[in-house]
This record gives C-alpha cells, structure tokens and sequence, in this order.
C-alpha cells in the first residue's frame, strides 16, 4: 500500500461513476415547492453565476474556466439540457444540466442544490425530476459522477437512487482557489496547500 503525493497547489479528489441502465419502475414524484426551468438560451455568464452559486463550496470549476465560447458550445449544444432550480419566490437555487450528445445515453452532467437545501428531501424531488427527463425513448443508459470533494452523502444518493458503480478513477488538478477560479473562501473544507 502506497500514498501518491500531490504537488502543492494542487488537490486531489476519488471520482466515481455511476450508471443506471434500465429505466427505473415509475413512482410518485416527491411534493416540493421547488420548481424546474428550463434555459431555452445559452447565457455564459447566467451560467457561470448559477454554477459557482451551486458548485464553489464542493470547488466546482470546470465551467467557470471555460471562455464563452466554449462554454456556450456545450451548454447552447440542442442535445444538451440546461435547468435551473427555482425556489417559491423565483430565486434560482440549483442547477440540472442532461447531456445526449452521446448516443443512447444520458450523462447527468451537473446537479445540485445550494447547501441550505441540503438534507430536506429536495435531492429527491430533483432526481425524480431529473430522472424523468433523462430517459427518453431512445435512451439505454443514464449516467454520473461524484467525487469525494462532493457534498459527503451524494455518492450514498446516488446509489439510493438506483445508481452502480462501474469506475473510479484519481483526478488530480490545480486548486481553483489558487488560481482565481474560484474565491479563497470556497469549500473551507479542502485545505490549501
């Protein structure tokens, strides 16, 4: 048994994924206040602020770093779904983003809630939702990711929800803290190096 060292300035996180591959037994949709919208139009900067907003305290960053038009390529793609989570009053409080530009599949490539949701039963209500539009009528195969620098009961979700595991793999990259992705504040947790 060997430790592998990661350099300094940087942080390393255990990814794991995840897939689903037969449409689960319909069920009730958990009630909730919450409400999906759908963003018909790719706005880079609407889509960073919501990503940070959701993302910045697990160091989500992958989409802040991206130029515009990069960002829009993906999010503007018609094979990719973009939703925002709003709360009774309209305050957007999570992010879904489905991707299809696979064949077959559907990745989940982006979900969650601000932490103040967290542990009130709205990862249920957005999963079944999620779940909903992710299986079209020409999908085989859903799938996800999490990593141990994600909030510490979403690999437990994930599998609650029906989820496999199928791979794990060492991701290694420069803390986006460090860099200015994301303010020196974000996720306290994950100390710098």
């Amino acid at each position: 048994m060997g430790l592998t060292p990661v350099p300094d300035g940087h942080v390393a996180a255990i990814v794991t994924s995840l897939e689903m591959k037969a449409r689960p037994l319909p069920k009730p949709v958990p009630a909730s206040s919450l409400k999906l919208v759908r963003w018909h139009t790719a706005d880079a900067a609407k889509y960073r602020t919501l990503f940070a907003r959701v993302g910045a305290p697990w160091l989500w960053f992958s989409r802040i770093i991206l130029d515009d038009e990069a960002l829009i390529a993906i999010i503007g793609a018609p094979q990719v779904d973009v939703y925002a989570v709003t709360d009774p009053s309209g305050i957007e409080v999570g992010i879904l983003e489905l991707d299809f530009r696979e064949a077959g599949q559907a990745e989940i490539a982006f979900f969650g809630l601000v932490p103040e949701l967290s542990g009130k039963g709205f990862g249920r209500w957005l999963m079944a939702e999620t779940l909903a539009r992710a299986w079209r009528k020409d999908v085989t195969r859903v799938w996800v990711h999490t990593c141990t620098l994600d909030a510490p009961g979403a690999l437990g979700f994930y599998r609650a929800q029906g989820f496999i595991p199928y791979q794990r793999q060492i991701e290694i990259f420069a803390d986006p803290r460090l860099t200015d992705a994301l303010s020196r504040e974000s996720a306290p947790q994950v100390p710098m190096l």
